[in-house]
């Protein structure tokens, strides 16, 4: 399967280290005491903008279309090697092939090639791969996943190269063999509504761990290890709520002075709330389980204050409505959480944890209490981040009756996606977003069975 590169010329950006103002996506110095972000940043006028350092990566520019840059030495000045497109971190299977009429259009006004097929997934680690549109089927072939459209062979995926497929429409369908082969692969498949919620996973139950860790899963509802999990869980989401406004809030403190000031008051009250969230005492999570959660909803009152400061030149966003949503912000929100339960589901289910026993939130039949607990450190920096840029940089977004467009939905999961493979400080180290959730999960599975301790994830900002 092996196709001939191509060549083409692409200008390289002659500027010093930026970044992209995330109102104006006009290149700005970076400031001295971050961390610069890592990957790339799409610009909205010209298409993409590469790292200045680009050998031995590879890089998504279009859906299901990247390119792989050999090392220094095999680099040509002013000339990139374009080799067949690869998923790093999940694309709409079918856009590639369909959406310019089965040829690449590359930016700044680049040659257009013919797009071979089918596809094959070359990519640094295992990926989730998204589908959706009517007419697709899903089979086996040799090792690998193929995927047809109307019939006809568009991609092949090595299956060790996938870690998930998400069904996000009506219309797909599939072969049992195929089933068979992602149990053994420990691939899972999570089926999503429109609005982005998952209503169904399959995953083996060769996969799961020992029955000790949901033992003590379910006993520490009863002891400390349960309150402290409810304290951890509320702080780490206050202060990751926190730390989101003071990072657009940079942006605005010299454009916007007067929603900048909206931000710096409400800053130090999060910071307050996570003070008292630690201050919380009692023996088990009944005991005080209602006053932490009365805290979160004061907070996230204050969060989403702030939130309106940054979006309303762009966005009328009245306040936060979780179900049922119309209004195009609430409505990007809902399907980027989605997306991100699918992705904490997992993580869940391979820690060997029951996803329905939490610790913070209800427990209700049908409601993955445990899943939604771990969701609330992961919503700012992966969800809340991408929609307010999104929004901020103008993206257009599509409604039908009130739902996203099939296009919308598109752009939206690519970038919530490229924001899971981003990577962020951890324990001393850079890792992507997505590797941080599989290893909180573990690392619940060691705070609950005494070998190890917990801390949320807190982003940079």
């Amino acid at each position: 399967m092996n196709a001939t590169a191509e060549i083409f010329p692409v200008t390289l950006p002659n500027t010093e280290a930026a970044q992209y103002n995330l109102f104006t996506g006009e290149l700005e110095p970076l400031r001295t005491d971050e961390i610069p972000e890592s990957g790339w940043l799409f610009d909205p006028d010209f298409g993409i903008v590469l790292p200045q350092d680009v050998a031995g990566r590879e890089i998504v520019i279009a859906d299901g279309v990247s390119l792989a840059f050999p090392t220094t030495a095999g680099l040509q000045t002013g000339r990139l090697v374009l080799r067949k497109p690869a998923v790093s971190v999940g694309a709409a299977a079918e856009v590639a092939a369909t959406s310019n009429g089965g040829v690449f259009i590359f930016p700044n006004g680049g040659k257009r090639y013919p797009a071979a097929e089918p596809w094959v997934a070359q990519t640094e680690d295992a990926a989730q791969l998204i589908l959706s549109g009517f007419g697709i089927y899903l089979s086996k072939k040799s090792e690998r996943l193929q995927i047809k459209i109307q019939g006809k062979v568009k991609y092949e995926f090595p299956f060790f190269r996938i870690s998930e497929v998400v069904v996000a429409s009506r219309g797909v369908s599939l072969s049992s063999d195929l089933l068979k082969e992602f149990c053994e692969h420990g691939i899972r498949l999570t089926f999503v509504e429109s609005s982005g919620r998952p209503y169904a996973m399959l995953s083996s139950p060769v996969l799961m761990a020992t029955v000790a860790s949901r033992r003590e899963q379910l006993l520490a509802y009863n002891d400390e290890r349960g309150l402290e999990l409810a304290r951890l869980i509320v702080r780490g989401k206050v202060r990751n709520q926190r730390h989101l406004l003071l990072y657009f809030g940079k942006y605005l403190k010299s454009s916007a002075p007067e929603r900048y000031a909206t931000l710096a008051k409400i800053a130090p009250r999060l910071r307050a709330f996570e003070l008292q969230i630690r201050r919380v005492e009692g023996a088990c999570v009944e005991d005080c389980g209602e006053k932490l959660r009365g805290l979160e909803g004061v907070a996230g009152r204050l969060y989403w204050e702030g939130v309106k400061a940054i979006v309303e030149n762009k966005v009328e966003f009245a306040g936060r409505i979780h179900q049922g949503a119309s209004d195009p912000f609430n409505s990007l929100l809902n399907y980027g959480y989605g997306i991100l339960y699918a992705h904490v589901w997992g993580a869940v289910v391979n820690a060997g944890l029951e996803p329905f026993a939490g610790y913070l939130h209800v427990d209700r039949p049908g409601k993955p209490s445990l899943v939604l607990d771990m969701v609330e450190e992961f919503r700012q920096p992966v969800v809340d981040r991408t929609v307010i840029a999104f929004t901020n940089l103008a993206q257009p977004v599509g409604m039908n009756d009130g739902m996203l467009d099939e296009g919308t939905k598109k752009a939206l999961s690519q970038k919530i996606l490229e924001r899971l493979a981003a990577r962020e400080p951890f324990r001393g180290q850079q890792y992507q977003i997505r590797s941080i959730i599989q290893m909180q999960a573990r690392a619940l599975v060691s705070f609950l069975r005494g070998k190890g301790v917990y801390r949320p994830f807190s982003f940079r900002w």
